[in-house]
């Protein structure tokens, strides 16, 4: 970079340790003897050349050089910002600091913030008029979970180190860019967004930076020059643009954490989609233990189960409706099957065991069977010379069926797939999404939210959310089209339907292919031999402790 182009420098960390008097005189090409330079600029018996910036104390040692808590200036060219606040810069930059580290003592040390200076500077930014975010945050310490959705922060561990106040400053703040530097370590992180997708209006996205300290052996990079334009002077446009590269918030999840230890007792009904997500407001009537004096809290909630199905169903394993004959592999919450009736011989379904409704309905360990039976099937189908193709269909259906249909590598690309469906959907006047490459179905539909899904097996996901009448057989229409599988009397089930044997014949001839694949969840070929007698079963319990005896684990 051109040094006649460098206009202000700003300092983290501790500055009276001299780190960052080197980047200075590095930035601007001043020679130095040794011992000399350093010491005057420590105690400010000299001048900066450039306007230099630098936040406060971060331990008991240096806080008698900051006599001024709301900040002033040390010598000519340098400048204390302050505790905390918002420098705003003639060109309209706005730049928010906070200074020391955290402390949850209050008062705080002077070397240290507390939660109330947290809350305080947040308030007195978010009430300004039409406020969108900051285009500077400066902290010294990291906030704490950074590193989530994003790229290895290397031997730091964002999920111990670092500050809550200041990741929930930074969620809060949306700057643009945001500086740390105590760790001294460089990480530059991937940039991260500060909506919901589909659910919320795009902003703009948020980058974090933290520097390693000048001269060090390794030799990480400490220094960061960079030209930004006031968010105050952008085209709106250009200002949510999203790379291809941005994540989810990385501080979303521990907010909500944060806020479930703060909230009420009571709880409140949960609505049914994420469009309309207000609460409702009012007590709830106390309960007949609190009426007769017994003041003692409620047991903890026991993590959430499936729900029993209100009537027969077709999918529910321990079902004697099920066709078990079509079972392909049981894992220990989910089970493969072949579709009766499916468009093509080897057309799967991923079931859960137990009755979910759909994929944000799933438990924790659910969902992460389900993305092993995926990856197995992604590298079956390859070793056949095929790709796969995953829909959802969350609409008039009471048990979760993931369709994974496989289609020749030869015969169409996955943009041709992707394409197809896109084109199909603008036909029917059906909206269907694109949904970034960093998130999943979960961010953008809640628990009783109609949609439709599809996944390739590129990672590359469409999102449709249902509000009326939606075609039921949309997906597999499209799949069986002249464009890709040219299968049109499949497309509503219209296959000729195999017969018991048949079905049982082409179960085990794929388990048989399906059973090399490493990351798949393992079926014993006992399960073959058990699989007549399922039909006689009819308690869950007793399902599921033959099934343990009979299967490997996975």
């Amino acid at each position: 970079f051109k040094l006649c182009s460098l206009r202000k420098l700003s300092c983290l960390g501790t500055y009276f340790e001299g780190r960052f008097l080197v980047l200075c005189l590095l930035l601007l090409g001043t020679q130095q003897r040794s011992g000399v330079g350093q010491t005057e600029y420590m105690w400010f018996s000299s001048s900066a050349p450039i306007p230099t910036y630098v936040l406060g104390a971060n331990d008991q040692e240096t806080v008698s050089y900051f006599p001024e808590v709301s900040g002033c200036e040390l010598a000519e060219n340098i400048t204390y910002l302050g505790r905390r606040g918002l420098y705003s810069g003639t060109s309209g930059l706005q730049i928010a600091y906070l200074s020391g580290t955290e402390s949850q003592d209050e008062p705080a040390p002077a070397y240290s913030f507390s939660a109330k200076d947290v809350a305080e500077l947040k308030t007195s930014l978010l009430s300004t008029p039409n406020f969108k975010g900051v285009d500077i945050l400066l902290t010294s310490p990291w906030p704490r979970d950074v590193g989530t959705f994003a790229n290895s922060a290397g031997e730091i561990d964002t999920k111990k180190c670092g500050s809550k106040l200041v990741s929930d400053l930074a969620a809060s703040l949306k700057p643009r860019y945001h500086f740390a530097a105590l760790e001294k370590t460089y990480y530059e992180r991937l940039p991260y967004r500060n909506h919901r997708v589909l659910q919320e209006t795009p902003q703009h996205v948020s980058r974090f930076i933290a520097l390693a300290d000048v001269g060090n052996a390794s030799k990480k990079k400490y220094l960061y020059a960079f030209s930004i334009v006031p968010m105050s002077l952008m085209d709106p446009a250009e200002l949510v643009k999203q790379p291809q590269d941005v994540t989810e918030n990385p501080y979303r999840k521990s907010r909500k954490e944060a806020q479930k230890t703060k909230a009420p007792l009571c709880e409140e009904p949960a609505c049914q989609f994420f469009f309309d997500l207000k609460k409702h407001q009012g007590k709830k009537r106390p309960s007949d233990e609190k009426e007769r004096g017994n003041s003692q809290p409620k047991q903890a909630k026991k993590p959430r189960k499936y729900a029993d199905p209100t009537g027969p169903c077709w999918f529910c394993l321990a079902s004697p409706e099920v066709e078990k004959h079509l079972v392909v592999s049981i894992g220990t919450h989910c089970y493969l099957a072949l579709a009766k009736g499916g468009l093509l011989p080897d057309h799967v379904l991923i079931l859960p065991i137990g009755h979910y409704q759909s994929v944000v309905d799933l438990s924790s360990e659910v969902v992460e069977e389900v993305t092993k039976y995926k990856s197995a099937l992604k590298e079956f189908f390859r070793s056949k010379g095929k790709r796969y193709v995953l829909f959802e269909r969350n609409y008039r259906s009471q048990h979760l069926q993931l369709q994974v249909i496989p289609v020749p590598l030869d015969h169409c690309t996955s943009e041709d797939i992707k394409e197809s469906f896109i084109a199909q959907a603008q036909e029917q006047q059906i909206e269907l999404l694109e949904i970034p490459e960093h998130s999943d179905i979960t961010q953008v539909a809640q628990p009783g939210t109609p949609y439709f899904y599809v996944e390739l097996d590129t990672g590359e996901k469409l999102f449709h959310r249902i509000r009326g009448r939606f075609p039921l057989h949309f997906g597999r229409e499209v799949l069986a089209s002249e464009a890709l599988l040219a299968a049109a009397d499949a497309s509503r089930g219209l296959s000729p339907c195999t017969s018991r044997d048949e079905g049982l014949s082409l179960a085990q001839r794929l388990c048989t292919g399906f059973s090399v694949i490493p990351r798949c969840p393992r079926t014993s070929a006992l399960v073959y031999q058990l699989v007549p007698w399922l039909g006689t079963w009819r308690r869950p319990d007793a399902l599921h402790s033959c099934a343990a005896w009979a299967l490997c684990p996975s």
